[in-house]
């Protein structure tokens, strides 16, 4: 740990969340003279994004360093300027134990991406790629650090636009059609969100969360906060993406380029939950009240249906996509995320911040992973990397890639030890043991239901080890694939070492957050 003061703690979140809007600009602009075209200039803006995000994620991880790890639960590095005074709304920015961990996470997983992309250009501008990268860096890491609702609604905005373009310019097949289907759900979504948004701070005087937090809604009256809480939640479920408006997420996936498919699931994803606890828990208890027994209700429901759709992908002869499949299986684990959520209970919450960074963990490292073996293979077909792929598994071909893949579905599938058993755990204790004011046999229902998800999930993801990775070596040999390279271990590398350090020191994460959901959560009858 170290110290820093105020002004310099305040200047150091400003710079994590401006550097990337600026290397976006930056990346923009003609090259230097000198500089040549072509391969060079494309080497040339690559590189400037690897040094702008690895940039970032120094200066996160020296906030980290400087964080006060003795009061968590106390916002810190803040800063607080009028921005617009007729609407009261400021540029307000804080960082606590509830939003440093997810600072972190961006800021580390962008950095991989880049350097990935460093290595294995994109087909395409070189230029637009590395700006998109960093716009949608902006954005995301924005969200989690701003602290008045409109500069949220704001920051939330900002990274639909990068992502249309990942996905609509450097995409697969079907690329066009995934990325309009991403905006319209997410706009519509977002446009539903704003309205409660608006409905929070008009009522409440306020356009500041951490002033509304504190009142947990106080002169917002029980109608007015189950119709903003409604609305919030309806914009924030598209993303997280809660059953049934998830359908736009399998689309994204499967056309997404690698690194898109690693934000999106790995930082995006989080976005939604993370309004769900920031604003819905602390400024709207009565509507999250009422509410909560339905989301536990949706949440159990994407657990199975996910897990499903999963088995029904990777069965023999079904013509499955691997990508595609891992999409759904965010489903059902963002459905333990919502659980924990809809428990209203610190057990409950905290079962859920832990599982947002799990999974953006497990199933960043998971896409890294499929865009390798695509690379390798040349498809994503379940059926063709089990048999007209070559017919031998990875363990047989490539052991160190073969091992690692089965790393992570193992560690995706809830394995003791690992990153992915914590947070679903504590989402089902959470539900064991409900608030007060909710109904305890529903939630054992929802218990029920969740833990059979589990075992569905077990199932799928060791039908995916043994279809990829297992195999008996053919009469022929089979086409020589490389195993894993020197880059790919420095971007798999940290995902792996983060993952076993979470699953067996959870406290790591949990100091960090429980404070600040204690200081959530008193507003919610329990």
């Amino acid at each position: 740990m170290i110290t820093l003061n105020d002004t310099t703690l305040q200047l150091l979140l400003v710079a994590v969340v401006v550097l990337p809007l600026l290397g976006s600009g930056a990346a923009l602009l003609p090259p230097p003279p000198g500089l040549g075209a072509g391969g060079d200039r494309d080497r040339a803006v690559l590189r400037h994004g690897v040094t702008v995000t690895g940039a970032v994620l120094v200066a996160t991880l020296v906030l980290a360093a400087a964080f006060d790890y003795d009061r968590p639960g106390a916002i810190q590095a803040e800063s607080d300027v009028s921005w617009i005074p007729a609407l009261d709304i400021r540029l307000h920015l804080g960082v606590d134990g509830i939003s440093l961990p997810l600072l972190v996470l961006t800021a580390l997983l962008t950095f991989l991406c880049a350097l990935y992309s460093y290595v294995r250009p994109p087909e395409g501008d070189a230029r637009a790629f590395v700006a998109f990268l960093l716009l949608l860096e902006c954005g995301t890491l924005a969200t989690f650090a701003v602290l008045d609702l409109m500069l949220f609604f704001l920051a939330f905005e900002t990274v639909l636009v990068p992502m249309y373009f990942l996905i609509a310019r450097f995409g697969g097949a079907g690329r066009g059609p995934a990325a309009w289907k991403f905006v319209l759900y997410t706009v519509l979504g977002s446009v539903v969100m704003l309205l409660g948004l608006l409905l929070v701070g008009l009522g409440a005087g306020t356009f500041d969360m951490v002033e509304l937090a504190e009142a947990h809604g106080a002169g917002l009256g029980h109608t007015t906060q189950l119709l903003a809480v409604l609305a919030i939640g309806i914009g924030l479920a598209v993303k997280t993406p809660m059953w049934p408006l998830h359908s736009w997420l399998p689309d994204a996936h499967t056309a997404a380029p690698t690194v898109g498919s690693v934000l999106l699931a790995g930082v995006l994803l989080k976005m939604g939950t993370y309004g769900l606890v920031r604003i819905a828990l602390p400024m709207t208890p009565d509507g999250m009240e009422t509410l909560a027994p339905y989301l536990g209700a949706f949440a159990v429901t994407g657990i199975v249906y996910g897990s499903l759709a999963c088995l029904a992908l990777v069965r023999e002869g079904a013509g499955g996509d691997l990508k595609r499949l891992i999409a759904y299986s965010s489903v059902g684990h963002m459905g333990f995320v919502l659980l924990g959520i809809a428990t209203l209970t610190p057990t409950g919450v905290n079962g859920a911040l832990f599982a947002n960074i799990a999974h953006g963990l497990i199933t960043g490292l998971l896409f890294f992973l499929v865009g390798a073996l695509k690379e390798r293979t040349g498809s994503t077909d379940l059926d063709g990397l089990a048999g007209a792929a070559g017919g031998a598994g990875l363990y047989g071909r490539t052991p160190r890639f073969g091992g690692l893949i089965a790393f992570a579905a193992v560690a995706s599938l809830g394995l003791p030890g690992l990153a992915g058993f914590w947070g679903e755990l504590l989402a089902l204790l959470g539900a064991y043991q409900p608030a007060d004011g909710l109904s305890r046999p529903a939630y054992l229902v929802f218990l029920v239901v969740a833990a059979f998800g589990t075992l569905l999930t077990a199932g799928y993801l060791l039908l995916v080890v043994r279809r990829v990775c297992m195999g008996d070596v053919p009469s022929e040999p089979p086409p020589h694939l490389p195993d894993l390279r020197v880059y790919e271990y420095a971007a798999f590398g940290p995902l792996v070492a983060l993952t076993v350090l979470a699953g067996l020191w959870p406290a790591v994460l949990l100091d960090l957050t429980d404070p600040a959901v204690q200081s959530l959560l008193p507003g919610v009858a329990r």
